[in-house]
């Protein structure tokens, strides 16, 4: 498991501070996924969810949770195998029918809806922003890039 430097420490917890709402050095635990992805992460809700020890709605709704619970969380998630660029390229190959680097935008908004972490239209509308050609379609290799730099 990967070791933070105090300095890195000392901005997660800086971080962690901006989600306490209340002033008691804690977070609720539905801020748990928002505050790992502010920090560079990007758990699944299915991973965060395992690592919170499945709580209930109740719970992620009104349990909260110190920086020092939070940080051995935030270990296993940085810990979690990610995705790489040939990976996801080679998964949007699937959907390019002509074999010339191109998927179909509506095609993709269907997958990003229905597959995985179901995608919501705003946030479709947001990733998709400026990626469609004049024919509707999505060069994923460079839509791929566009999505691992945000």
């Amino acid at each position: 498991m990967t070791e933070f430097s105090p300095e890195e420490v000392a901005d997660f917890k800086e971080s962690f501070g901006l989600f306490d709402r209340i002033g008691d050095s804690q977070v609720g635990y539905n801020q748990v996924p928002d505050i790992m992805r502010a920090l560079g992460q990007n758990p699944t809700n299915k991973d965060v969810i395992k690592i919170l020890g499945n709580p209930s709605a109740d719970d992620m709704a009104n349990k909260r949770i110190s920086f020092d619970d939070f940080l051995p969380m935030l270990k296993l998630v940085d810990a979690l195998p990610k995705g790489s660029y040939d990976d996801y390229v080679e998964g949007l190959r699937v959907f390019d029918k002509e074999g010339n680097g191109t998927v179909m935008g509506a095609e993709l908004r269907i997958v990003l809806s229905t597959l995985g972490e179901k995608m919501s239209e705003d946030e479709i509308e947001s990733l998709m922003a400026g990626q469609e050609d004049e024919n509707g379609s999505v060069h994923y290799e460079a839509f791929v890039k566009h999505i691992m730099s945000v």
